[in-house]
């Protein structure tokens, strides 16, 4: 018995996505629940499980392929003692309506010329067409003015024909992207490679282009001495790290520091939506993450309310599940502000960009030892840069300024952090 592979839901506002690798092959042994295909969508990688024990006959959807939620990608030769309750039926047979003609009285499919484009399709027609992955331009129709009928779509699918060719589509999109884009076609050089653009990139350059096209956005800088962190971090490292099974780092005090600084500006924790702007009086604080395939940000929930141990919890496994492509979507969803650190790069300064439809993000750096002026003394002191972007449309340069010194001073003296002061 064939058991479908489809698509599975997404997760809210996401509608389609790409595969991006198969882990199987055609003929192999497939069983329940084992991950077969990959797949990328705007905000992360997930992977689809077997519906059902069996072998891998066929793949309907090549890797680099964009599909929508529902679609299917290939199917399973279930083994039949082992169909799980999860598999969902599957038509194998079509019966043809009692109230069509006769299969020989039909007209042959036949291939139509790719440029002409087929009549609008009614609903019916449109599902069959889109849940069979038919190419509607290979289908002649026999209805009023050459319009596709259900039974030409249903005689499609059961001659097994009018699927879609997955690499002319992709050569047609390819070529009306440049074309959208006044781009000549490129010549080939065999010095150069030649990706397809990602998902998760597609939305990050769509996101800053966005951001900087729409927000008021300015920067502001002040500096932090980050000695009193870091002796307390050296102080109780150790002890840290044995009673709750995580490193201390330096995130957590930015962490909270930030719930803190935000709870006094609120217009930095706000956003901008239509003519009103929304004050939230929660604190999701994202927290980007550098992976192979791109910028993440994924999100702790009520930062304000979580103890140091959960923040760098949280913040170490977000890392490691973000670089092997685990993340959830909820995960990466509703944060109210955002802190970078390009510091672990060794980033020494920047001017961070917005995380829409976020009204600032914090940029942490590198820290670095430098002389200051103490008490008229020239002392050498180990020293952040701390960046602030704002959209000015909501965020006066004032609140921003201040915002930064709140933070400042909680950095500097951690006690603070801690008494919530």
């Amino acid at each position: 018995m064939a058991i479908d592979i489809v698509v599975p839901a997404l997760g809210e506002s996401i509608t389609e996505a790409t595969v991006s690798k198969w882990l199987k092959k055609p003929g192999e042994t497939i069983n329940l629940d084992e991950a077969i295909v990959e797949l990328e969508t705007d905000k992360v990688a997930i992977e689809v499980n077997a519906p059902c024990a069996g072998i891998l006959s066929s793949i309907i959807v090549e890797e680099g392929s964009d599909v929508a939620v529902g679609a299917t990608l290939g199917s399973i030769d279930a083994e039949t003692s082992s169909i799980s309750a999860k598999s969902t039926p599957v038509v194998t047979k079509i019966d043809m309506p009692s109230s069509l003609p006769p299969p020989e009285e039909k007209k042959p499919v036949a291939q139509r010329n790719s440029a002409i484009s087929p009549p609008p399709l009614s609903p019916a027609v449109r599902k069959l067409v889109d849940d069979n992955d038919l190419d509607p331009r290979l289908i002649i129709g026999t209805g009023k003015d050459g319009r596709i009928s259900k039974g030409d779509a249903l005689s499609a699918i059961a001659a097994g024909a009018a699927k879609h060719n997955r690499k002319e589509t992709i050569a047609s999109a390819d070529e009306a992207f440049h074309e959208k884009d006044n781009l000549s076609k490129r010549p080939k050089d065999s010095r150069e490679e030649r990706t397809r653009m990602t998902k998760l990139r597609k939305v990050i350059a769509r996101r800053l282009k966005e951001a900087q096209n729409t927000a008021a956005a300015l920067t502001t800088w002040n500096e932090v001495d980050m000695g009193a962190a870091m002796e307390l971090r050296a102080t109780y490292r150790d002890a840290f790290e044995k009673k709750h099974g995580v490193r201390l780092g330096f995130m957590a005090f930015f962490v909270r520091a930030a719930c803190i600084a935000l709870k006094e500006w609120p217009a930095v924790n706000a956003e901008i939506y239509g003519d009103e702007f929304i004050y939230k009086n929660y604190y999701n604080i994202g927290v980007a993450v550098g992976t192979p395939n791109g910028l993440v940000v994924p999100v702790i929930k009520d930062a304000d309310q979580k103890r140091f141990a959960e923040i760098e919890g949280l913040i170490s496994d977000f890392g490691h599940r973000a670089r092997d492509g685990k993340l959830s979507i909820d995960e990466m969803m509703g944060g109210t502000f955002t802190i970078s650190n390009g510091g672990v790069f060794g980033s020494l300064n920047s001017m961070p960009i917005l995380n829409m439809p976020q009204s600032a993000i914090l940029g942490m750096h590198k820290i670095q030892k430098r002389p200051i002026v103490i008490n008229d003394e020239v002392i050498i002191r180990p020293m952040m840069y701390l960046a602030l972007s704002y959209d000015h449309r909501i965020i006066d340069g004032r609140e921003a300024v201040s915002f930064l010194v709140r933070m400042k001073e909680c950095l500097e003296d951690p006690q603070r952090i801690m008494l919530d002061v």
